[in-house]
């Protein structure tokens, strides 16, 4: 059993970035930028854009952060979102989601030029990735590709099981592990809160990627020997055991399901590491033009 490790990994890529944004800007080039708007102050989303301008800052991106209150109109944030797109500096544009409840985020998503959508959820990325074209991979599927390639993990013919159907993880996983290129040519089944058998499907499944939110959901019965578990599930509970009085649980059963599996990935320095680290590698591919 090899313990996938994320940050590892994510330094890694961290440091390739970098090393090409010093050899852009000793060409004279633009210093790549990417923009992030964080709108009400939702805990997690102020964390999670707070890692991103740090990520940033590391790889000597330039970030700009973009704050408003819940109580802005949706105009207004559409507005920013066409003034930033028309900024011939920026080079990627993250609006943070959950946005408040009476702002479309399909509007929203739509909105930002396809070409500077680094998070991949556009619709014309979307179509793109599922025709097989260049085009900006939403983060976290983009980080798990990465993750088969670097540790060479086998995936040719074989028999992949995505739990949930997002359109941030579990669909567009499907596309990517189905497709004709490696990592993929596997035989995906996609299983859902509908999914009748799913420990017996699960026990089939020479790769299982778990992206449910649920936490500890993936028990050791419903793996086979050897499988490869990627695990993208992420929950905060209650703990006593800890200073802060919490731990993060994956969607997997760690302790248990580990010792059966090839390769597993840990919660957390498994997946999340390389969300960040994609959008940074998309950002970068923008600035160099390498995708549009």
């Amino acid at each position: 059993m090899q313990i996938i490790d994320g940050n590892k990994i994510a330094a890694e890529i961290k440091n390739e970035i970098a090393e090409a944004v010093t050899e852009i800007k000793n060409k004279g080039g633009k210093t790549p930028h990417l923009a992030a708007m964080l709108i009400g102050n939702d805990g997690a989303s102020e964390t999670y854009v707070g890692h991103k301008v740090k990520a940033c800052e590391q790889v000597g991106f330039k970030s700009t952060l973009v704050r408003y209150d819940a109580s802005i109109t949706e105009k207004e944030v559409l507005d920013k979102v066409i003034e930033i797109n028309n900024d011939p500096d920026i080079d990627g544009l993250i609006v943070q989601l959950p946005l408040p409840k009476h702002i479309s985020e399909q509007k929203v998503l739509e909105t930002i030029n396809f070409k500077k959508d680094v998070d991949g959820f556009h619709p014309v990325n979307v179509g793109r990735m599922v025709l097989g074209l260049p085009s900006f991979i939403p983060a976290t599927p983009f980080g798990i590709i990465e993750l088969f390639r670097r540790y060479n993990i086998p995936t040719e013919g074989k028999n992949c099981v995505i739990l949930g159907r997002s359109n941030i993880v579990g669909t567009p996983m499907n596309l990517l592990m189905s497709r004709k290129a490696y990592p993929g040519n596997c035989t995906v089944t996609i299983c859902h809160s509908k999914t009748k058998n799913i420990e017996e499907i699960c026990r089939n499944a020479d790769i299982i990627i778990v992206a449910m939110g649920i936490a500890e959901y993936l028990k050791a019965d419903m793996v086979k020997d050897g499988a490869v578990v990627i695990d993208v599930g992420i929950t905060r509970v209650k703990s006593d055991k800890t200073k802060s009085g919490w731990k993060l649980l994956g969607d997997v059963k760690f302790d248990e399901v580990a010792p059966k599996c090839s390769y597993i990935t840990p919660v957390p320095g498994g997946v999340g590491p390389m969300t960040i680290v994609s959008l940074l590698k998309n950002t970068l591919s923008s600035a160099r033009n390498e995708i549009y």
